[in-house]
This record gives structure tokens, sequence and C-alpha cells, in this order.
């Protein structure tokens, strides 16, 4: 490959799993000037290669799982260096050489899973330094001048070492995202820092002696935190400060010693994950069924029962895994069956008896675990009971014996169903008959007469009119329907598959919608939506619907529907158009989503033209002459009124005492069709000095 030249172009290699213990490493590498990362994994290495100091342009160097003692070589000639993972090796305080962090591009240093006692030295020097992983190390404490520089940090994991405090610096950490402190006795730091790093999204405090005492007593400006583990901790309750997380989504509070939960849970609307398990808990409050995106629930290893449960618990309409092994339960309550989007439902270790009959109706469940509860007798499967509705006796006296009313009831209600007399029917009709002579009624008589002629004239007329087969033709078959071209709005293969297809109205025509945005409607737009499917016979049948926004425009309403029948028309379907209006959907409709859909503020431009306002310019004119009225433009502002004339602006005149013969308002104005004079009315003639505060602010 180097005779080829084409080495000085390679800008990244994958050496990972070879074996270079022998001090073996291909001389070729430093023929790669151009390289840009380069990872040398699982290779055996005792230290780097000199080879290194030939790229320049190297950026990433990983060199985890290996033997190397050292980093000192040629890494601090290496100008473009901008990350360092070297985990996973057996370096020490000494093998970490200072002169690296005085490179100005590096921005990675991953140096976890090694044997450092402390901080490496001149650490706080790397001003740049995004990422910063000293997990699994020995190391004690942390200098207070390593946080006054490394202020840009976005990473910083300092797990699984000796750390008993942290330095008060840290609160200058503003950029500070994830934070992972798991495994440091930790039992007196009061974590003071942790309000100031408003940035801050994960957060994970595991096994650190965590208590009611010494965590913040609240965490409300921290808007963005969303990952919490505090697991493996001390806490008897959960801590009031978690309840002041607006967007809380993943919560740990495993192996802890929580007795109860607080009613204060229904604070966290987005909790997806919640992880209790291994705690004390005897029962759930009926509050976490208020958590409608959860996802996730873990309450293994509690102390519940069935009565711990809320009945409630089927409200959690997103939850996808279940999680109560090793409790207490003889049952489960039905309502958690009907958790549409259950996959896995683990109840192994518990008392069981049974099971609801529901648990045969979750479609979506993967895993069912019900091991290990000995007297568990799983229920029957439901059979089809159309069956039973067959030879049902419905009279009166059976159903009141079902009911348990006494035989003289039963006795009495056969007694007054007797048979029929056809003498007495036939008197009672002609009683109806002789009573009805009023002229309304006779004209109600004689128009029903006269459509049911002209509907049995036009049935004999279309006898010829017949289907293949010798079937006549239904009514709406010998409609003869619109010749319309719709291939403009609807392609060939619309309606041939099974599946969804959704148009958005927009400009007065359907434009199709992406299937990824399929449940998301915007609220000042309308939408068709179709649904294909096969029916009993094996034949594509269709379901239309054309869905309202709240917000929608006239025209869009309109086009909806009008649309919507034009879809109809040209499958030939026999369905009817259903309009669904936003916030008052059908149970039909929302099955089509799976009960998903959202709505978004906004929509498209409506079709219809936006009509302007005209714009009228303010001008003056100077009024001036005896027998024959001029009128000249003037500049609008003050200085062209003069004493000696009249000016007019607007409907407003303004006349001067000097005026030796003032022209009248109803004079004529020269230039207007037949000299048509002003109207009185509309004039206001303040004298000089007289000048009202309206007239003259336009002047001003």
């Amino acid at each position: 490959m180097e005779a080829t030249g084409v080495l000085p172009f390679v800008r990244g290699v994958d050496l990972s799993g070879n074996d270079f213990k022998g001090g073996y490493f291909p001389e070729n590498v430093k023929a790669m000037t151009s390289l840009r990362w380069l990872k040398l994994n699982r290779t055996g290495l005792c230290y780097l290669p000199e080879e290194l100091a030939a790229l320049q342009k190297l950026e990433h160097l990983s060199v985890s799982h290996n033997n190397l003692t050292t980093l000192h070589g040629e890494l601090s000639s290496l100008p473009s260096l901008r990350a360092i993972v070297a985990r996973a090796n057996s370096l020490k305080n000494s093998g970490v050489p200072d002169d690296i962090f005085k490179l100005d591009d590096l921005s990675v240093l991953d140096l976890s899973y090694n044997q450092l006692t402390e901080c490496p030295r001149e650490l706080e020097n790397a001003k740049n330094m995004l990422v910063l992983n000293l997990s699994h190390n020995s190391i004690d404490t942390i200098p207070n001048q390593l946080f006054i520089n490394l202020t840009d940090l976005l990473y910083l994991d300092l797990s699984e070492n000796r750390l008993e405090s942290l330095p008060p610096q840290m609160r200058r950490l503003v950029h500070l995202q994830t934070l992972v402190l798991n495994g440091n006795p930790l039992l007196h730091a009061q974590l003071r820092q942790l309000p100031a790093m408003t940035a801050l999204q994960t957060l994970h405090l595991r096994s650190t002696q965590r208590t009611q005492s010494n965590l913040p007593t609240s965490l409300e400006g921290l808007s963005n935190l969303a990952d919490v583990d505090l697991s493996c901790n001390d806490l008897t309750r959960v801590p009031e400060c978690l309840y002041t997380l607006p967007s809380l989504c993943r919560l740990n509070l495993s192996s802890n010693q929580i007795t109860e939960l607080s009613l204060c849970i229904d604070q966290w609307v987005h909790v997806e994950t919640l992880n209790l398990s291994r705690n004390q808990l005897t029962s759930l409050p009926s509050a976490i069924c208020k958590l409608s995106k959860l996802k996730k629930l873990y309450l293994n290893s509690n102390k519940l029962d069935f009565d711990g449960l809320p009945s409630g618990i089927g409200k959690l309409t997103n939850l996808e895994e279940f999680m109560a092994a090793n409790n207490n339960l003889e049952l489960i309550p039905e309502s958690l069956c009907r958790c549409p989007k259950l996959r896995k439902l683990v109840l192994n270790k518990n008392r069981l008896v049974t099971l609801p009959e529901a648990i045969h109706f979750l479609t979506k469940i993967e895993v069912l675990d019900v091991r290990e509860n000995p007297n568990l007798v799983m229920p029957p499967k439901p059979v089809d009971r159309a069956t039973e509705w067959y030879n049902i006796d419905f009279s009166l006296q059976n159903q009141l014996r079902l009911a348990g009313a006494s035989p003289a009831t039963v006795a009495a209600a056969a007694a007054g169903s007797g048979p029929k007399d056809p003498l007495a029917r036939k008197m009672r009709l002609r009683r109806r008959k002789d009573s009805a002579q009023d002229d309304q009624a006779k004209q109600v008589l004689k128009g029903m007469s006269d459509v049911a002629q002209e509907k049995n004239k036009k049935q004999e007329e279309s006898t010829d009119a017949q289907a293949p087969g010798g079937k006549v033709r239904r009514w709406d078959q010998g409609l003869e329907k619109p010749r319309l071209d719709y291939s403009e709005f609807f392609t060939e293969d619309v309606g041939q598959l099974p599946g969804l297809t959704i148009w958005q109205i927009e400009n007065f025509v359907p434009v199709l919608v992406e299937e990824a945005f399929h449940g998301k409607f915007y609220e000042a737009d309308c939408y068709i939506v179709l649904k294909t499917f096969l029916d009993d016979s094996g034949s594509l049948n269709w379901e239309i619907y054309y869905w309202i926004g709240g917000e929608a425009t006239l025209d869009k309403k309109a086009c909806s529907a009008i649309h919507a029948v034009n879809l109809r028309n040209y499958l030939g379907a026999e369905c009817r158009t259903v309009r669904e209006e936003m916030g008052d959907e059908s149970e039909e409709f929302l099955q089509v989503f799976d009960n998903d859909i959202s709505y978004i503020e906004g929509g498209t431009a409506s079709g219809f033209y936006t009509v302007e306002d005209t714009h009228y310019i303010t001008r003056m004119y100077r009024v001036y002459g005896k027998k024959n009225i001029k009128l000249e433009p003037v500049p609008l502002k003050g200085a062209s009124l003069d004493p000696r004339n009249m000016s007019g602006l607007a409907a407003c005149a303004w006349s001067a005492r000097a005026m030796s013969s003032t022209p009248s308002p109803g004079a004529s104005m020269p230039g207007a069709p037949s000299a048509r004079p002003w109207p009185r009315t509309d004039w206001h003639s303040p004298r000089l000095g007289e000048e009202e505060e309206g007239a003259l602010s336009t002047f001003c």
C-alpha cells in the first residue's frame, strides 16, 4: 500500500485487537501524515510508539485496555491533538506528563480505570477541556484551583474514587451538563454547588451516603435536569428537592429505605422511568395514576400487596414495563390489564392466586413472568359468547322470574297478556280512521298517497334498468356520477394497499402528509384521513374522515369536506365521509391512531386573498382668489399657513382675519367635476388666534 502512495491521504485507522506486545509496531503508520484519528485499543502496548511523532495532524488518540504505565513520549509534540482516551491501563501519577495540558486544542481526557491517587498536575491549564473522566481510580481530593479555569466543562465523571468533599469552586461550572459522582464517601458534602449548575441535565449520586440532611433543599433552578440517580443511599423518603424539578424524566431511587411516597409525585408530569425497587414500600398513592407519560415502573423487592396498588393504575396509558417481583401480591388490579401498550409484566416471587381474565387481551405483551407463585391458577381464555344469545326467552314472565318477582306478580303478567282479539283490533282501526277527518290529516294522507303512486310508477318504468344476473339496481347505483378528473389531487395507487393515508389542505388543494407526521395535527389546518383495509371477504374497503382544526379558516373547512367526497367518488367507495372536530373526535377515529394524537399550534396559509386597506395621503392646499377660486398644494407644516389666504387640510379649513374676502366653503373647487361645492357640514373654520389643539396638532 505504501508503494501506491495512498498512505499520506488516510484520515483514520483502527488497529485495535492486534498484538504489539513484542515491540513491533508498523512503521508505515508514520507515512500517514494526514491521519486524524488512530485507535490502538487492546493491542498489548506498554509504551507509546515513536511513530506517533510524525502524525502532526492527529486529533483523536485512543489507547484503552492496554498495559501502559506512562504517557510520556511524543504526545506533547502533536499540536492538533484534541482527545486522549487512555482508560483501563496501569497509569500512575508520574505516568501522566504535565506538558500535554499545554496543548491548546485538548478538550477530551479519559484516564478512568487506572491507578491514579491524585488529579494530574497542571490539569487546570487545559482551559479548553470539555470532557473529563477520572472515574475508577483512588483519588481522595480535588484541588480547589482545578475548576477555576475549567469553566467550559460539559461532562465530568469522578465516580468510584475516595472523595469525601468537593471544592466550592465547582459552582463555576455553569455549562456542565453531566455530573457523575457515584461510589464516593461524600457523607459530609452538602452539595451546595448544585443549584448553581443551571445547565445540568444528568446527575448521578448512587452510593454517596445521601440522607435527607445532606441534600439541597431546592433544585428549582435546574430547569433542564432530566436524569437523577439516588440509588443505594440511606433515604427514608423522597427528598423534597426532587419535587421542584420541572423537566424530570428518569428517576432512580432503588435500594434505599423509603417507606411511603408523597402525594406530590403528581408534579412529575414528564417522568417516563421510575425505579423504586428494593425499598420498604407497602402501598402506592393514587397520585401515581396522574403520571400520564410514565413508561417504565419498577417496584421489585418491596412489601406491596393487592391493596397497596391503586385501582386507577389503568390510567397509565403509556405504561410499557411493570415489574413488581418479590412482593406480597395475591392479585393485581384488573385495570392494570387495560394499559394498551404494556409489553413486559414481571410478577415472579409473589403470592399470586390468579390473574384477571383481561390478561388475555394484552395484545402487545412480550414478557409475562409469573414464576415462583406456587398457588397460581391461570384464568381460562374467554370463549366466544355470541352463541349464548340464541334461544333466550325475552318474555315478560321469564324476565320477572329472573328478577326475583313473586309468583303472584308473574301470574298477573301472564294473565294480562291473553290471546289477542282480532275483532277488537279491527274496531280500533275503524275508530282511528273515522277520527282523522280534519283537513290537515287529509292533506297529509293525500300527499303520502301521491308519493307512493309516483314511486310505483317510476319502478314500473325502470324495469328495463336491471343489473347483470337479473337483480334490480339500487337507487344510488342508478345515479349518474359526476364526470370529474381527480388525478391532479389523488394518485392512481391511493387506496389500493391496506394502510393509512393523510392529506393536509393547503391553498384549497389536498397535500400528502408524510408517515412520520401521522397523528400530529395543526390546530389551524384541516386534514383528510383514509384508512384502507381488507374486509371479511378479502376485498378492499375504506373509511374516510375529514378532521377540522379548532382555528381552521372557512376555506379549509369547506375544501376538506369537498375533497373528502371527491376521494370517495374517486375510489368508488360506498362509505360515508365522517366529520371529526378537534377535541371531539370519535372513538373510531382515535383507534385509527391507537389513541395517540397530538395538537400543534399554527397552520398553513389560507387560500383566500388578503385585502389590504387603502392608505390615504394627507395633503394641504392654499385657497386664494376672489372671483375665480384656485387651489395650490403647499407643504404640510405650520409655516405654510399664510394669514392672507385660506388653507384646507382634509375636512378642516383655516382662515385668516387679514383676508379681504374669505372664500365661502360653498364656493366651487377648480378641477372638480361639475364644480360641485364642498359640503358646509364637513367644514370647521377656526379664525386666526382661535385654532383648536386638534386641528394644529398635525403641524407639530
